[in-house]
């Protein structure tokens, strides 16, 4: 493991309080950093840049899957690199790469124009593979390993109160979440999307100061315990230390599969529904402000549902929050196929509200509770792979149900027989521990 205080001028072991608590905090502002790299941060693009480089909504929407599914076969060893290189090293450079990308991504279309000149060329093909390029590297950056990395840092420095503070950066997070589409919409009218993508690059770049400085793997390294308890307490509680298994070992379990694939689920729905949403409600005569205007009550019920759930985890089993999410799979499912009546809004806006919060439980909390901290980062690693799948493809599907049949129903009759198959298969799942 490097130097954990290396270019640094913090060192936990000085601080008058748990360095925890800094971590949550920085730690939380690291997961909203990769908003840019999310699909809530990039949907509000989607138009105005897909008609800039001049690329239908099937084609936006193919460079942005295949951009996706390329990053997903490189997540999974971020995880690898987590575990032996930790948090600060490995948020520092993807933080570093998103900005960077962000910022080639402004200059997309000049950058097209200029290829097509120099190899006379006049074809769609140019500006795909240019986003399709740029696609794969913020998703990677983004969503895949500055999130990962984030989260699990501030699960390594919690343990017994560990879904009491996850609650915490829930709340945070869902705020950001739910008011970056509305901020940058505004962004984007009042800058363009070009200069926004600029803006959000440079504090990017200066938040990877921020990281090399705040950021610690473990509090281990610096002869700390999870909690901030003392040698003695942890001593005497020797017999409940968990069972850290591998990959290899996780993998053979059923709540690695079952809790993998209703994340996975949840990735896909809400990528393919925030990607298109603003088609998704024009195409049942609303607008885009009251379109965008789901994400508050959507957050509203997530914050709730995340903050109760995150409590209660320290003391309840797990599988219940898996079938009450996959209960929400339903009712969001149900919704997207009754949209045109007033009753589809709220079963969207339920189902997804609660699924929100529940993501941001299990993905953080769940995994370590199950498999132990050792490995967290091959673990978790491998099923954002799955996350990182299940978005890439929802935007392309999506919009194929709209432009091959005519309406985005559809897509909720595909969800909800997945959803009957998940339910069936995680009737029999067990804590491993």
């Amino acid at each position: 493991m490097p130097n954990p205080i290396k270019l640094s001028l913090v060192n936990p072991q000085r601080f008058p309080f748990f360095y925890g608590y800094v971590v949550l905090i920085i730690g939380s502002i690291g997961i909203l950093a990769s908003i840019p790299g999310q699909t809530i941060g990039v949907s509000v693009f989607t138009d105005p840049v897909k008609d800039a480089l001049g690329l239908t909504r099937n084609q936006f929407s193919n460079a942005y899957m295949i951009g996706t599914l390329l990053s997903s076969a490189l997540v999974a060893r971020a995880g690898v690199w987590f575990d032996a290189y930790g948090a600060r090293y490995v948020a520092f450079f993807a933080t570093l790469l998103l900005g960077a990308s962000l910022l080639v991504f402004s200059v997309s279309v000049e950058i097209s124009e200029t290829i097509k000149r120099a190899f006379n060329i006049q074809s769609w093909s140019v500006p795909f593979l240019l986003i399709t390029l740029l696609f794969f590297l913020i998703r990677f950056s983004g969503q895949g390993v500055l999130t990962m990395a984030s989260r699990n840092m501030i699960m390594m420095w919690f343990k017994k109160n560990r879904g009491k503070i996850n609650s915490i950066s829930s709340i945070t997070v869902s705020l950001g979440f739910s008011s970056a589409p509305i901020l940058l919409n505004r962004l984007i009218d009042d800058h363009g999307w070009a200069m926004s993508w600029q803006i959000m690059a440079l504090s990017l770049f200066i938040f990877c100061i921020c990281i090399l400085q705040l950021y610690r793997n473990r509090p281990e390294d610096f002869d700390l315990l999870p909690d901030g308890g003392e040698k003695k307490e942890f001593d005497q509680e020797a017999e409940e230390i968990e069972t850290d298994f591998t990959l290899k070992e996780a993998k053979k379990t059923r709540a690695f599969w079952m809790f993998g694939l209703v994340l996975a689920f949840n990735s896909f729905y809400v990528t393919g529904f925030t990607f298109h949403i603003v088609s998704i409600f024009g195409s049942q005569d609303y607008t885009k402000s009251e379109a965008i205007a789901v994400f508050l009550p959507m957050s509203v019920i997530a914050i709730f549902v995340s903050t109760l759930c995150n409590i209660l985890s320290d003391y309840i089993n797990h599988k219940i929050y898996l079938f009450v999410m996959l209960m929400a799979g339903v009712l969001a499912s149900l919704g997207l196929l009754m949209l045109s009546q007033p009753i589809g809004v709220y079963l969207l806006v339920g189902g997804l509200g609660t699924m929100g919060g529940l993501f941001a439980v299990i993905n953080a909390v769940t995994w370590p509770s199950f498999f132990g901290r050792k490995h967290l980062g091959s673990i978790s690693g491998k099923v954002m792979s799955f996350l990182v799948i299940g978005s890439a493809i929802a935007p392309s599907l999506f919009s194929y149900c709209f432009t091959g049949l005519g309406s985005y129903r559809y897509m909720g009759y595909v969800t909800l027989v997945f959803l009957l198959f998940l339910i069936i298969g995680s009737l029999k799942v067990k804590n491993p521990q």
